[in-house]
C-alpha cells in the first residue's frame, strides 16, 4: 500500500484520487469513505458529502412530521423488535 509523508512524518488526512474506465474514484484515507464520479470535480464533491455523513456534520433522522409530509405514517415504519441488519452496525 502506499503511504505519504509530511515533514518526513506519516498521516492519515489523505485523500486519494484515480480513474477506473469512465469513472474517477475518490477516498478519504482516514474516514475509510470512497465514492465516485464522471469527473473528478464530481467525485470530489461526492466525497465531500460523503465524509460529511459519515462524521454526523450533515443529515439527520426524519421527524415525524416529516415523514407524514412524504406521505409516510410513522407509526406503520418501526424496526419493532428486530435487529438492524449488520450493514448498519
Amino acid at each position: 500500500m502506499a503511504s505519504s509523508t509530511r515533514d518526513g512524518e506519516p498521516h492519515e488526512d489523505e485523500i486519494r484520487l484515480w480513474r477506473e474506465d469512465d469513472w474517477w474514484i475518490a477516498k478519504d484515507v482516514e474516514a475509510g469513505v470512497t465514492t465516485q464520479g464522471p469527473s473528478r470535480e464530481t467525485a470530489l464533491e461526492n466525497l465531500d458529502e460523503a465524509v460529511a455523513l459519515h462524521n454526523g456534520e450533515i443529515g439527520c433522522d426524519p421527524t415525524d412530521e416529516k415523514l407524514r409530509e412524504l406521505g409516510i405514517d410513522p407509526a406503520d415504519n418501526t424496526t419493532g423488535d428486530q435487529e438492524p441488519p449488520d450493514v448498519l452496525e
